[in-house]
């Protein structure tokens, strides 16, 4: 059986059992805050059960490495919807130690895309239409350093009210416990 046939075929039987009952809430996240945090597989159910969150609490954002590539880009847009669509007030940037962003190697991102069939010629037309491929997949170098880069690009962003708190945390993938990078309550 394929994967997607897999998660169809649980659909199926969580909608006809009505396990939806327990999840149902509204759109606008009952906490006020959005998360933007790693894609990180450990983070999953992690992430929320360690910082108390239900169904419905936080809009939650995810990519690789909590990381906001462009200011202009659909993280940020997705941030503030989450302000003034969605009434959030509060933002929390949540990296992770270990994580896959950290000193990613390029090159091997590269060599892996050619040997699954993209062809050098493909990469080199990015770059000479002003792509700089290895800047775009490049993660950090330190977590901490990426996550107070975020921090400032939401906090000082043109769109973004003075009165929204951004925080910068780390979790740690193996046991939940969050320490504080930046504390949005105080003033810097």
């Amino acid at each position: 059986m394929n994967k997607l046939q897999e998660i169809l075929d649980y659909n199926k039987l969580f909608v006809e059992t009505k396990e939806y009952d327990k999840y149902i809430t509204s759109k606008e996240p009952n906490k006020k805050l959005v998360i933007l945090s790693c894609m990180d597989t450990r983070l999953t159910e992690l992430l929320p059960k360690a910082l108390n969150l239900k169904n419905g609490d936080v809009k939650l954002i995810k990519n690789a490495g909590a990381s906001i590539m462009h200011p202009f880009g659909s993280i940020v847009r997705s941030i503030v919807v989450a302000v003034y669509e969605y009434q959030a007030d509060e933002v929390l940037v949540i990296g992770h130690h270990g994580c896959g962003m950290s000193n990613l190697n390029v090159d091997k991102i590269i060599e892996k895309a050619v040997q699954r069939g993209i062809s050098l010629e493909v990469i080199t037309t990015l770059c000479n239409a002003g792509i700089d491929i290895r800047k775009w997949l490049h993660g950090f170098n330190s977590v901490e350093e990426s996550i107070k880069e975020s921090v400032e690009l939401i906090k000082n962003h043109p769109l973004i009210p003075k009165d929204i708190k951004v925080h910068g945390l780390i979790i740690d993938p193996g046991t939940g416990k969050l320490e504080v990078v930046l504390n949005g309550y105080e003033v810097i």
